[in-house]
């Protein structure tokens, strides 16, 4: 005898036939039964909660909640994980950064400045492929002034000709340092995105005049904004002038100075020039065998390394955030509908008692509960996104939104409906007609 389900279904019994005789005829029956079931328990359920406003508002926004700490950490991963990118090249394959003093193993009271002029010179003699040398100073919190204008640049930066080059900086507007400008200790400067907009706003910066702690300077490069740091600085925020005049200007001592760039033409040998660099240092330091390094040498390898340190970390933290944001809601849910299991017991009762199979009441509450984290997947994905600009206005993070976020969130927001809403279900199929119908008596 041929099911309802069956003739309902619309397509001739020779197509199903062809579809695969009896066998493909009651699959296909079946599937359609269950589709049918499961679109009748949706109506049903979206019905439930239109009635049931304010316990539906409550579900929405625990889960939404969840979902918005879940959206910001996926784009903030993601975010960082550009900005690494970034940064490394930025530092750039061919080069390597040498600190004075070892950052790792610095011993109490021990020196930082240990790189002289004598140690750049020598490298440019010694190592052939070193074709720039690039020593720094710098100096942190400086005023600027131009017009009315008054901006505390973070970081004033001293430095010998081809800064832009040997940092892979372009410039939008202007040139580079140059030889003459730190042989005659000019005062000009290279000028970073920030404190331009702050000095000049819209106007072009180069050809301008501003003082640098009541000293004029002239702007000759403005540098290509760069945006956050991976510490959440702005790269932005400095101004590059002359390491002679730098040293001139605010009365440190010239002989040393902090940092040395070097870029070498071979990449596929940086391992033998950092080896290189590292026994010619020593050997200029006049160290022994047994001392350590009165220096430290940064790779773009290091720097991988340890940006995949902190974007672990970043992610385990954030992880656990989210996890518990969502299990937070989840019980929400859960709690609240329990409590519309038992206000609906009447209901429930009389549906069974018309001839409604417990399947269907399970299936009603679990679309039920679907439909909830599904609508507050997407307002947290919306309030989400809205946390993140703000973040990111204030320079904390980078967020990158993709399409990704927005599947995980309504996976996330599935599998909080499913596992949670799953032991209201089961206990409200689980309830016996009679006894529901009398008030549980």
């Amino acid at each position: 005898m041929t099911s309802p389900a069956a003739t309902a279904s619309g397509p001739a019994p020779g197509g199903f036939a062809r579809l695969g005789g009896r066998g493909g005829r009651g699959g296909l029956a079946r599937l359609y039964g269950l589709l049918r079931e499961a679109w009748r328990a949706a109506v049903l359920g979206l019905s439930a909660l239109l009635a049931y406003r304010l316990r539906s508002f409550f579900v929405i926004a625990a889960v939404s909640l969840g979902i918005a700490s879940l959206t910001v950490i996926v784009a903030a991963v993601d975010g960082a994980s550009k900005k690494a990118d970034e940064i490394a090249d930025m530092f750039g394959p061919d080069a390597v950064l040498v600190f004075g003093g070892n950052i790792v193993n610095r011993a109490v009271g021990a020196r930082t400045l240990t790189l002289t002029w004598e140690d750049a010179a020598r490298i440019r003699q010694s190592l052939p492929g070193a074709y720039i040398v690039l020593p720094m100073r710098s100096k942190g919190n400086v005023r600027l002034k131009h017009e009315a204008n008054n901006y505390d640049v973070s970081l004033v930066g001293g430095t010998t000709e081809n800064y832009a080059k040997a940092w892979n900086w372009p410039l939008v507007e202007g040139r580079d340092l140059t030889a003459e400008d730190v042989q005659r200790g000019a005062r000009v400067a290279l000028m970073g995105d920030r404190p331009a907009r702050e000095l000049f706003g819209d106007a072009n910066p180069v050809g301008r005049t501003f003082l640098m702690s009541g000293v004029p300077f002239t702007v000759v490069g403005l540098l290509q904004y760069r945006g956050m740091s991976g510490g959440g600085s702005s790269v932005d925020d400095r101004v590059i002038i002359p390491i002679t005049t730098l040293t001139q200007r605010f009365n440190m001592d010239r002989r040393y100075f902090r940092a040395l760039r070097v870029k070498f033409e071979d990449t596929a040998g940086m391992d033998a020039h950092v080896e290189d660099l590292r026994s010619l240092l020593r050997h200029l330091h006049r160290l022994a065998p047994e001392d350590p390094d009165d220096f430290t040498v940064l790779t773009a390898r290091e720097v991988l390394k340890f940006l995949a340190v902190i974007k672990g970390g970043l992610v385990l933290f954030l992880g656990v955030t989210a996890a518990a944001a969502m299990v937070v809601g989840g019980f929400v849910l859960a709690n609240l509908f329990l409590l519309s299991v038992t206000e609906r017991r009447v209901e429930i009762g009389l549906k069974k008692a018309l001839g409604a199979p417990g399947r269907a009441i399970l299936l009603q509450f679990l679309m039920e509960s679907l439909a909830l984290t599904l609508c507050g997947a997407v307002g947290g994905v919306v309030l989400g996104a809205l946390m993140g600009q703000a973040l990111e206005r204030l320079g904390l993070i980078e967020m990158v939104l993709s399409a990704k976020v927005f599947l995980l969130a309504l996976a996330a927001a599935t599998a909080v409906g499913l596992v949670f809403g799953l032991r209201p279900a089961r206990q409200a199929a689980a309830l016996d007609p009679i006894q529901a119908l009398r008030g549980g008596e």
